[in-house]
């Protein structure tokens, strides 16, 4: 599937401090833990607990945030729908590693148990 460049290049330029808190509000909405959306994001990104905590608190990009990530060999294992959108099936890289992150925030978020959304 092809996303437009207009809206890759709206998505890359993002900060990702704006998306993180909608993230721990849609966990902690369902029950669910920060530490856990932490986690999931630790292990897609290969980003450290401080990493991350400095990156929230910067203006860093969602381009930024995953062009220096070092994914996760086993993200290629995330599939499924996400917003309708079958995300194995996303043709831009940058795209693809955001509608991944989306798929697993809402694994976390949905009460799935931690390994499978791990692919462990």
């Amino acid at each position: 599937m092809d996303t437009d460049q207009k809206t890759i290049d709206r998505v890359r330029a993002m900060p990702f401090s704006t998306v993180y808190p909608l993230y721990v509000q849609k966990v902690e909405r369902k029950g669910q833990l920060k530490a856990d959306l932490d986690a999931v994001i630790r292990w897609l990104t290969g980003y450290s607990d401080s990493e991350l905590a400095s990156i929230v608190a910067t203006d860093m990009s969602c381009g930024e945030f995953f062009d220096n990530a070092t994914i996760n060999p086993n993200a290629r294992l995330i599939t499924g729908k996400i917003c309708g959108v079958q995300v194995e099936l996303i043709a831009d890289p940058f795209m693809k590693r955001v509608r991944q992150l989306d798929k697993i925030v809402d694994e976390i978020a949905n009460g799935r148990a931690m390994d499978k959304v791990l692919r462990a």
